[in-house]
């Protein structure tokens, strides 16, 4: 009953409030993310949803377009700004993904949207993370963030599809709530680079236990 009505009625009436309600903050932050770190105010990218169903996931960008002489992008390291440090520890730069919550592409609680080419590398066990609306906020991030290994992380994120449940949704914001005000370091990591390992170890796993073809 929860997960196939109740959650999503949640979800729009909740991201609604809360777009009404930060509006406000959303306008400056767009005005600073602008003035500090140029156009566009939005990161948009590509995500798998629901039954693997791409949509555009929309965020505060966090980091400046610096490149070398050759024209390059400068390493991410490089590009995240103090600002963009403090948009992350904070999660500020996730709330514009209300809107995508709005739309009916995420929900408030989920497994965390990540790449597309991840897609391949998923245990089928694992695919069960796509039977759900990805979340603002999961398991995963609550449980130790970049803390953990992509295993780990995995697990989580199917051990909540596997419980979902109003319970569970208000166990996870509780922990949101605590992590977010009482750790932030656990969200100050540059998720992007720790993310694009991912296809790499599974590839490389595969490869080595012949599964794969090289």
């Amino acid at each position: 009953m929860y997960r196939k009505f109740v959650k999503r009625g949640l979800d729009f009436v909740l991201s609604l409030m809360a777009v009404v309600v930060l509006s406000p903050v959303l306008l400056v932050l767009a005005v600073l993310v602008r003035v500090k770190l140029g156009a566009p105010v939005l990161f948009k990218q590509e995500r798998p949803g629901r039954d693997e169903k791409i949509f555009t996931l929309c965020k505060f960008r966090t980091m400046t377009d610096k490149r070398d002489a050759g024209g390059n992008l400068l390493p991410d390291s490089e590009r995240l700004t103090k600002f963009g440090k403090m948009l992350r520890a904070t999660s500020l730069d996730e709330l514009p993904e209300l809107f995508n919550i709005l739309k009916g592409d995420m929900s408030i609680i989920g497994p965390r949207p990540l790449l597309v080419s991840y897609l391949p590398y998923y245990t089928e066990e694992e695919k069960l993370r796509h039977t759900v609306r990805p979340g603002l906020t999961g398991l995963a991030q609550v449980s130790g963030r970049n803390f953990i290994d992509w295993d780990r992380r995995l697990e989580k994120d199917v051990e909540y599809v596997k419980n979902l449940s109003f319970a569970m949704d208000v166990k996870v914001i509780w922990m949101t709530v605590k992590t977010v005000f009482g750790h932030s370091d656990e969200v100050a990591e540059d998720t992007n680079a720790v993310e694009g390992n991912f296809a790499q170890i599974r590839k490389q796993r595969l490869e080595e236990t012949g599964k794969l073809a090289r």
